[in-house]
């Protein structure tokens, strides 16, 4: 007859540990963590050896070199408990047994057969390691060996009380069942850890593909603009020139047409980066000219601010000027919501190569949450997109009186700056 699968699963798994010969806490970054399992199973083995010898020896009169074998066989597997429990249990369990059937033999033993204290000490510690590492399917199996030699010894030896056999089937059951408990809850916790690793990632990536979208929808306006003065230019080209060939006018033709396609394919392109149904903003895209207004808006929200703008920037390029404006925009946002009250200062120079912008921030006035780098909020994980886009540098961090940097390096000549990776 073939046994059912959950009595194969059982055998296989009390025959075949589910967990490597690693000892506990073998990952633990402390040198006495480590070594503090073989510590204690030592302990243990050099405590029961004489115990069990003294116990065997003056308890049970059984002679002193069958008294002392039985006890190394009893005591000294357990050193195996730290990385093999199950192999130990497969040499305990029948040592135990051998020394229920000595004592079966020997006279005045019922109160206290067939398992005396210290070998119902040595098992349950056995089975507490087993608990604590091998699957359910492995405890099940080792609880239904332990509960056919009980009854196996009872049925075998009925003139004997037996007094311990019920003993030691609860107290293994109890261990084994707390011991698996605390097992698989621990599996369980790594489980969600991970699980929640997992969701971090992706959130983050999915914040970051967000941003990328966001900037790409905000520059489509930047470039439709260059794109529709090429065709107004090449349009009229053959009007405000006068003598051109008939070859260069076509030329013209040809470059105003090739705009003008360029131009649908962009506003194809946006509809694809506007997925969620929203037709976008209808106002032309903002610059760091327009800063004072969120420095205002800021001010009226209860952080007192204050900015340094120089009036001779000059023209900036549409992309610097975009990303500038939406720095300063998310530092100060971040500024509202992580550090109310707090003292700040906005920044914008120019040295004819690159823009700074840079935004400090005062420690808060009350107590708030920490500020999210890549966390739930868009803004410094916008930020770095934005100067990565125009090839710039961003350095943020907090500052020794509990304050907050945000600065930014832009290029004014950012097509010419390397690609950015």
């Amino acid at each position: 007859m073939t046994p059912s699968p959950t009595l194969r699963a059982i055998g296989h798994g009390i025959t075949h540990p589910s967990h490597p010969p690693t000892p506990v806490f073998a990952d633990s970054p402390k040198r006495w963590q480590r070594l503090l399992p073989y510590v204690v199973v030592l302990a243990l083995a050099l405590v029961l050896l004489p115990v069990t010898i003294t116990v065997l020896t003056g308890s049970y009169g059984v002679p002193g070199a069958l008294a002392g074998a039985l006890a190394v066989a009893q005591s000294a597997p357990l050193l195996m408990l730290a990385h093999r429990p199950l192999q130990a249990w497969w040499i305990v369990l029948p040592a135990d047994v051998a020394g229920a059937l000595v004592l079966a033999a020997r006279p005045g033993t019922d109160d206290a057969w067939p398992w005396p204290a210290p070998t119902i000490v040595g098992y349950l510690f056995l089975v507490l390691a087993i608990s604590l590492r091998e699957k359910r399917q492995t405890l099940i199996g080792v609880l239904l060996v332990t509960g056919a030699v009980c009854l196996g010894l009872a049925l075998g030896f009925p003139d004997h009380n037996g007094g311990t056999n019920l003993l030691m089937f609860i107290l293994s059951a109890v261990v084994l069942v707390i011991g698996g408990a605390v097992r698989e809850r621990g599996e369980a916790q790594r489980r969600l850890a991970e699980v929640q690793t997992l969701s971090e990632a992706e959130r983050a990536q999915r914040t970051l593909l967000e941003e990328r979208a966001r900037i790409a929808r905000e520059l489509h306006d930047v470039v439709a603009h260059h794109m529709s003065v090429i065709t107004v230019q090449a349009d009229s080209a053959p009007y405000r020139l006068t003598g051109l060939s008939a070859e260069a006018a076509e030329e013209f033709g040809s470059i105003a047409s090739s705009a003008r396609e360029s131009l649908s394919e962009m506003r194809r392109l946006l509809v694809v980066l506007r997925n969620d149904g929203t037709e976008g903003e209808r106002a032309p895209q903002p610059g760091i000219a327009r800063a004072q207004q969120l420095v205002e808006a800021t001010v009226r929200a209860g952080v007192p601010a204050e900015l340094s703008l120089p009036a001779d920037l000059g023209v900036l390029p549409p992309a610097v000027d975009l990303s500038a404006y939406r720095i300063v925009q998310e530092a100060l946002a971040n500024v509202v919501r992580h550090a109310p009250g707090a003292q700040t200062r906005v920044s914008v120079v120019s040295d004819g190569a690159y823009l700074m912008v840079v935004v400090v921030n005062g420690p808060s006035e009350a107590p708030s949450s920490p500020l999210e780098a890549t966390g739930t909020g868009h803004g410094l994980v916008g930020m770095r997109e934005r100067v990565r886009l125009t090839g710039g540098t961003l350095d943020t961090g907090p500052l020794p009186d509990g304050g907050f940097r945000v600065a930014a390096r832009l290029p004014l000549d950012y097509s010419a700056s390397e690609d950015v990776k």
